[in-house]
């Protein structure tokens, strides 16, 4: 039978008119009790799923919800309310290590997932729940914005999603696989969101102050490039040198933040820098910062989608996610030292009232596409296509 998985190109997403639900308002159909389980793997994951969970939650359904205990996964799960259970952990740098943490995990996992038996599992590439779904034969669901992520071959989900401005064939998945969504990933949670302006307040800045967010690059992960160590010393040292300036570092986990304290020991003690006490929400931060330079891609393409001018340190393989935003003057590359000295313009933000936070376009179609999937509109791909 032919599949009705719908691999429109990029700018032209399509629902099909099977998956539409109940966007209009009114209320949601029953549907018993059919279960998703969402693995909340990295930090990003949780702003992501958080309205996903909502949705699912209004139309009926059982969310199993878990996590895992790295870098600020629990105290964002804490920020936003998710009541998960936290299983495994970060297990560093070393390849070896990784790939074990990643078995242990797994096997963690799977004394939870039996018990709680669901139809579809869910992630923004968890590669343990995809072990684990396949070993326990639930269906698959992985969503990613990135198409130079490691992938393997022996292994793959029922379906992947992504951003359509990603194209097709930079996918490495069956066609028959794929599906795609409006926008980008921070679209389906941007538009909930609320500036709260007591956070200058609470991290200790005065309203004149002009306030840069800084967050390193992932420096454990398999695409980083110490090219971006170098540009992150760069711009503390650049911005360190304008009196009106104040940086909000957010490192990624303690060995950043000890490494950064000992570093800049002097910027710390006068208060030109800062790190934030407990977890902060990541999109009021960057709301009420000026500018934004950012060696991950979700905090780059968050400040994109607010609108708020961000320079990008990352030095991986530039994705089309990216490509797409710098194309639009919506994010800045900084490939160099030189560039740190030549494209950040640090100046006050002209801040409007209110974010422009889109039209929840997004988030809509990710949710009917996983109905969809639970109600059984979509074919279940031949296991055995690579």
């Amino acid at each position: 039978m032919a599949s009705q998985i719908s691999t429109t190109a990029p700018g032209e997403h399509e629902i099909p008119a099977s998956a539409k639900t109940d966007w209009d308002g009114k209320p949601p159909r029953p549907l018993g009790q059919k279960k998703v389980w969402i693995d909340l793997d990295n930090s990003p994951h949780v702003p992501f799923f958080a309205p996903i969970i909502k949705e699912l939650d209004r139309r009926g359904y059982s969310v199993v919800l878990t996590a895992r205990d790295c870098f600020q996964v629990r105290g964002l799960a804490n920020l936003f309310h998710l009541n998960c259970k936290v299983i495994g952990r970060h297990s560093g740098k070393l390849k070896i290590r990784k790939l074990a943490g990643l078995c242990v995990r797994a096997l963690e996992l799977i004394p939870t997932i039996l018990r709680e038996n669901p139809d579809l599992a869910l992630s923004h590439s968890s590669r343990a729940q995809l072990i684990v779904s396949t070993a326990l034969r639930i269906p698959t669901l992985m969503l990613g914005d990135y198409e130079f992520s490691k992938v393997w071959v022996w292994i793959r989900p029922t379906w992947v999603m992504f951003p359509d401005v990603i194209p097709e064939d930079a996918v490495n998945c069956d066609r028959n696989r794929i599906l795609k969504y409006p926008g980008i990933k921070e679209d389906v949670y941007v538009p909930e969101f609320q500036p709260d302006p007591s956070i200058k307040a609470q991290l200790g800045f005065e309203e004149s102050d002009l306030v840069v967010t800084v967050r390193p690059p992932a420096d454990e992960a398999h695409y980083h490039n110490p090219e971006s160590d170098e540009l992150v010393r760069a711009v503390i040292d650049f911005l360190s040198g304008d009196p009106n300036t104040k940086m909000v570092l957010l490192p990624r986990d303690e060995k950043q933040a000890s490494f950064a304290r000992k570093a800049w020991a002097k910027l710390f003690s006068t208060g030109k820098i800062i790190i934030p006490d407990s977890v902060v929400d990541g999109l009021n931060l960057i709301w009420h910062s000026d500018l934004v330079v950012s060696g991950g891609g979700t905090m780059n393409r968050e400040a994109a989608a607010l609108g708020v001018p961000v320079y990008s340190i990352f030095r991986g393989k530039i994705g089309a996610v990216d490509q797409y935003l710098c194309e639009r003057g919506r994010l800045v590359l900084l490939e160099s030292v030189q560039d740190v000295r030549t494209k950040i313009l640090v100046i006050r933000r002209n801040r409007p009232i209110k974010p422009h936070n889109g039209d929840g376009v997004a988030l809509s179609a990710i949710v009917q596409q996983i109905l969809a999937i639970m109600e059984s509109k979509y074919p279940v791909p031949n296991q055995s296509a690579n």
